[in-house]
């Protein structure tokens, strides 16, 4: 999930070399962080979040079909 959610920043942004995501897991759920520059944060979130919600739900529909729950946020 880690690599979906690399791929899908760095295609979006103009410095994709400052994408970040950390992974944490613990119990049944998997917390995703995604850093970006300042300058691209409005790329990945996206005109009233869209693109985050995207990303979102298939970070959702991926994390159920292996019977995991699973956040992301955008710092």
């Amino acid at each position: 999930m880690k690599e979906i959610v690399e791929h899908i920043a760095r295609s979006l942004v103009d410095h994709p070399d400052e994408v970040n995501v950390e992974m944490t897991s613990y119990g049944g759920r998997t917390i995703l962080r995604l850093r970006v520059a300042s300058e691209d944060m409005g790329r990945v979130i996206g005109k009233d979040g869209k693109v985050a919600n995207a990303m979102r739900a298939l970070l959702r529909m991926m994390a159920t079909r292996e019977g995991r729950r699973v956040e992301l946020d955008i710092v």
